[in-house]
């Protein structure tokens, strides 16, 4: 029976890089030569694949691809067809792989099979594409970004990155769909230094395609003052940075990315001053969120993010009813979870800043305070005793303002 026979397997891709780079690997990922998907199938293989012949061990489930080619036939990311069958061999497999240090391969043995000399590429900490297919893919553009994200060390190859710039200018990203897009960008949010994705995006023309809105943020002046760092771009990427080294959640890095929008529309007459820019951030918050797709929570508490942080800065001189009504605006009685999230990108934003990076924040434990106090009321109790919805909301508004007046 040919099912008798071993399959031809070869680890490839993230795990035997991981490996090589003495780093934890979560996925291992395989590659099969020589079979085909009937036989993958009569082997107990479960199909999973839409667009290309992908099948599930039926042990371990890890995912088992058959070698394939792809040939280009319109733009995006998913203008491919795809060739799978016995006659495929590994290297034309790895061919299509988009970076050298992604298309090693491991045979069971443990040889390593490295003909675009991938591990030369580690060593030197370049990352390298593998060949002239690369431009028919944009999404590579991503992820050589969220590469360099979690990769701090590594450097994209100077004629890399004029593939990526050319891929740019032939309106390759263009054909990009949003879900694809924020994947990407959400992942590049959660590595080590997610400040290198964007920088790479803006480097290679792609961020003013993507998100035009944050990419003409840099070299926009804020005020020395405040802000040591001057350049707004800077700013945003400082305060990324620092959600991360605190191991801030997606939302709240997405939020600190967004923060500042709205200095980008700032009429150049009033430059380095900003009035209102919170108001206008928060419309483009929304118009970037709508237009990438971006989820509920990401989206939320960007929103609130962009409008209400200047008022956050403001809480130390702000009078009890007035503090108060803030916590309504940001709904933190009934979200408290959110409006710690919200707290900690305002820290980002605070520290974010040039020699700024361990400044006290008393703003931000006023406001957890106020909340703690707010939130003793026992609504349901002052509810009983009155009949009309309007006295209730002013008594329990009421209470709670005593409790708030008592941490002041």
């Amino acid at each position: 029976m040919p099912e008798d026979k071993p399959l031809t397997v070869y680890c490839v891709g993230g795990a035997v890089r991981d490996e090589l780079l003495k780093i934890p690997t979560k996925d291992r990922d395989y590659v099969v030569v020589g079979s085909s998907a009937d036989e993958m199938l009569k082997r107990g293989y479960q199909a999973v694949g839409k667009d290309f012949p992908v099948f599930l061990h039926p042990k371990t489930h890890e995912e088992y691809a058959l070698a394939r080619t792809e040939r280009k036939v319109s733009k995006g990311y998913k203008g491919f067809t795809v060739h799978a069958n016995p006659d495929v061999t590994l290297e034309e497999d790895l061919t299509r792989r988009d970076f050298t240090m992604n298309a090693i391969a491991q045979s069971a043995d443990g040889q390593l099979i490295d003909p675009f000399n991938g591990q030369t590429d580690i060593q030197n900490k370049v990352i390298r594409h593998v060949g002239a297919a690369f431009v028919e893919d944009p999404v590579r553009i991503l992820r050589a970004a969220r590469f360099s994200a979690r990769f701090v060390d590594f450097a994209i190859a100077p004629e890399t990155m004029q593939l990526m710039q050319q891929m740019v200018a032939d309106g390759e990203v263009d054909a990009l769909v949003a879900e694809r897009v924020w994947q990407e960008l959400a992942k590049g949010l959660m590595e080590e230094q997610p400040s290198r994705m964007f920088d790479v995006l803006q480097h290679c023309g792609a961020l003013p395609k993507l998100i035009p809105e944050l990419s003409c943020l840099w070299c926009v002046p804020q005020t020395e003052k405040y802000h040591p760092e001057i350049d707004t771009g800077i700013h945003v990427m400082m305060a990324l940075d620092y959600a991360a080294q605190h191991q801030f959640s997606l939302p709240v890095r997405y939020a600190v990315l967004m923060h500042d929008l709205g200095k980008g529309t700032t009429p150049k007459e009033v430059l380095p001053r900003h009035i209102g820019h919170d108001v206008r951030g928060a419309k483009l918050v929304t118009t970037v969120s709508k237009r990438l797709r971006v989820p509920n929570e990401c989206r939320e508490l960007a929103y609130l993010v962009a409008k209400f942080h200047i008022k956050a800065h403001q809480v130390l001189v702000m009078k009890a009813e007035t503090l108060l009504k803030f916590l309504m605006d940001l709904d933190a009685i009934r979200q408290p979870d959110r409006f710690e999230h919200f707290l900690l990108a305002c820290e980002a934003d605070s520290r974010g800043r040039l020699g700024l990076e361990n400044i006290a924040l008393p703003e931000a434990d006023l406001l957890r305070q106020a909340l703690h106090a707010a939130m003793q009321i026992n609504a349901g109790d002052i509810a009983k005793n009155y009949a009309k919805p309007e006295d209730i909301k002013q008594a329990i508004f009421d209470a709670r303002l005593i409790e708030v007046k008592a941490i002041l």
